[in-house]
């Protein structure tokens, strides 16, 4: 049977491309090594974080699936950051790792134009350099017009403990052992990165009375804009603070020979994140800090694991023993899972295009960890780009791209095809250069017209959310005509405000600092939802900040306008330095906009450019 798209990879980003390309009608098939792990965690269950909170919104927003199934299964929620600005507030929360990957395959079985074949990949089908289907394990050819890879970790995985490497994958799974030598022969430039995951502790194991609980929020969240909140916010479970000892130190430095990365492996060649380091890494890199925070997080209220966050190792496991057992509270900890470090292979993300398809095999597109990066969130959002770009190609219309002021979704991509990776790529808000436009707040206003566009929000949501502008609206308008005068003066004395001399208006008075939406139900009443209400507020409290960000944004627009000739020849431009020659040609920018961002590739080189572009292609130089 020949389907339209074929997705290689159940966990989170292969969920996302197959629902999206079943969802846009087009006939799908998800090929995963094992049905039970579909959408596992084998990491921490949680969902969200700094930055990634908002990829999560964005995902919503376009008509993905994990905002929903986040707030169909966690047993904690809050917002991070509350005492900063909106610029850097997300949402995270701890999922439970039962109820999220049973509720995900109950979404993947029930959506039409969507079937599911437990094997593994370990060819593809390659006529003229374009992808025509797969070759499974067994000999099976099964034909499509586009292939999404998501293998996760899966590629040549390698579990490794002290000085022991076991070739499988998270759980003792079997991996993929063949797929990344053949992309290899097709020409991808194959890259090896590493990643880990701590202890896993008996709940009841635990002296709670040497930690800090830390709780969820007292008010209600969600992820999803069309999903309300159906929890009882006492019933959240708590996490705990807990923080490395001296003698923890003190047991790491004296084995760190026997650690994978440090000695006790000959043959790592695997790097590992740089933002989620081994505690190894910790001990050694910030050598002068006397302690590292940790958190004991549940993994699910179906049985009594407990998440040992921050301390992910490679040490064998008698020392992962007085590791455990040096940690405030965990004096007579039992072990349920003792960490491990994974090595496996991944392509080098510059061989792709913005669409996520790949430069070097037409009608492949990749997604996830196979692309460099690292997090569910992170492998979601290119799922759900290359499910869309795939179906769109298939349709003969453009690809949706989302340019850096839109969406984090926008940064992560743009900086895979751009830069490159040298670790396991994280987002964060310091990425973001527009991170005041990229709010979590706002998600849907950035995306959500875009989601309808592409076919994935239907109508009812669609209506729902112009009748959400409409309001934003209509509040706005309501806060520029109320104007106040020196007759309240009484009141605004009272909450510390300035005395008015002459009259002003609501909309005014709101952008002083100390003036919030409740100060303005004082002199009007304010009946509208509280997601409108807090739109409108952070419009106008920040509208100098965002006009600001949005006018260096145009800028940098106006340079991902002007487009760079496919069949331009670097070699053919005098004076262009090395450095900047070979950087061009390993990513073939499209725009000047992007060449800019290029490592390497300073504006003299730019400059040099756009002479060569003016002189052979006519090419206008105004407002570069």
């Amino acid at each position: 049977m020949k389907y339209e798209i074929i997705v290689v990879g159940g966990g989170h980003a292969g969920c996302e491309a197959c629902l999206a390309a079943a969802r846009k009608g087009h006939k799908t098939l998800l090929v995963t090594g094992n049905i039970k792990n579909i959408a596992d965690m084998p990491c921490n269950p949680s969902i969200g974080g700094s930055a990634k909170g908002i990829v999560v919104r964005e995902i919503d927003a376009l008509g993905g699936e994990m905002g929903i199934n986040a707030d169909k299964s966690q047993i904690q929620i809050k917002m991070l950051n509350c005492a900063k600005g909106p610029a850097v507030q997300a949402l995270r929360a701890q999922g439970d790792k039962v109820t999220y990957p049973k509720e995900m395959l109950k979404t993947l079985r029930s959506q039409d134009n969507l079937d599911i074949k437990e094997s593994l990949v370990e060819d593809l089908i390659v006529v003229d350099k374009k992808v025509k289907g797969v070759i499974l394990e067994d000999g099976e050819k099964i034909e499509s017009d586009a292939v999404i890879l998501t293998t996760g970790t899966y590629l040549k995985a390698d579990i490794m403990v002290g000085d022991s490497r076991r070739r499988e994958g998270p759980h003792g799974e079997r991996p993929s052992n063949f797929l990344s030598d053949k992309l290899k022969e097709y020409g991808f430039k194959i890259i090896r990165l590493k990643t880990g995951t701590p202890q896993r502790i008996d709940k009841n194991s635990i002296d709670y009375s040497k930690t800090k609980e830390e709780l969820g929020d007292s008010v209600h969240r969600a992820f999803s804009f069309d999903r309300k909140p159906d929890y009882k916010i006492e019933d959240q479970v708590p996490c705990y603070l807990i923080y490395t000892t001296e003698e923890t130190h003190k047991i790491i430095r004296e084995n760190l020979n026997k650690s994978s990365m440090y000695g006790g492996l000959d043959d790592v060649t695997g790097v590992g994140p740089r933002y989620c380091p081994s505690i190894e890494d910790k001990i050694v890199r910030f050598s002068d800090k006397e302690r590292h925070q940790l958190f004991l997080e549940p993994e699910s209220k179906y049985y009594d694991d407990i998440y040992l966050q921050g301390f992910s190792t490679s040490m064998p496991h008698d020392i992962q023993e007085k590791m455990v057992h040096s940690l405030p509270g965990l004096e007579n900890a039992k072990i349920l899972k003792y960490a491990y470090a994974i090595e496996y292979d991944a392509i080098y993300p510059t061989q792709l295009k913005q669409s996520l398809e790949t430069k070097v095999l037409e009608n492949l597109f990749t997604a996830g960890q196979i692309n460099g990066t690292s997090g569910y969130e992170e492998a979601a959002c290119q799922g759900l780009i290359a499910g869309i770009n795939a179906s769109l190609k298939l349709e003969g219309k453009e690809p949706l791209i989302l340019k850096r002021n839109e969406a984090y979704i926008g940064v992560l991509i743009d900086d895979l095809i751009t830069k490159g990776v040298r670790d396991p790529y994280r987002l964060l808000t310091s990425r973001a250069e527009y991170r005041l436009l990229l709010r979590h707040d706002n998600a849907d206003i950035r995306l959500r017209e875009k989601g309808y566009e592409v076919g994935l929000i239907n109508e009812e949501r669609h209506n729902k959310f112009l009748d959400k502008l409409s309001k934003i609206d209509e509040l706005t308008k309501l806060l520029k005509e109320s104007r106040i005068t020196p007759k309240q003066n009484e009141y605004i004395v009272s909450i510390n405000s300035t005395p008015l001399k002459d009259g002003i208006s609501l909309y005014e008075l709101l952008k002083r600092p100390e003036i919030n939406m409740d100060h303005i139900n004082h002199f009007i009443d304010l009946d509208f939802d509280d997601e409108i209400k807090e739109q409108v507020y952070i419009n106008i409290k920040y509208e100098g900040y965002i006009v600001k960000a949005n006018k260096e944004a145009e800028k940098m627009v106006n340079l991902d306008n002007k487009m760079i000739p496919n069949d331009i020849d670097y070699d053919k431009i005098h004076n262009l330095a090395s450095e900047a020659k070979q950087k061009l040609k390993e990513v073939m920018p499209t725009s000047i906009g992007q060449a800019l961002r290029i490592s390497g590739v300073n504006p003299a080189d730019i400059s040099i450019l756009m002479i060569y572009l003016k002189k052979e292609y006519h090419y206008d130089r105004r407002n570069i």
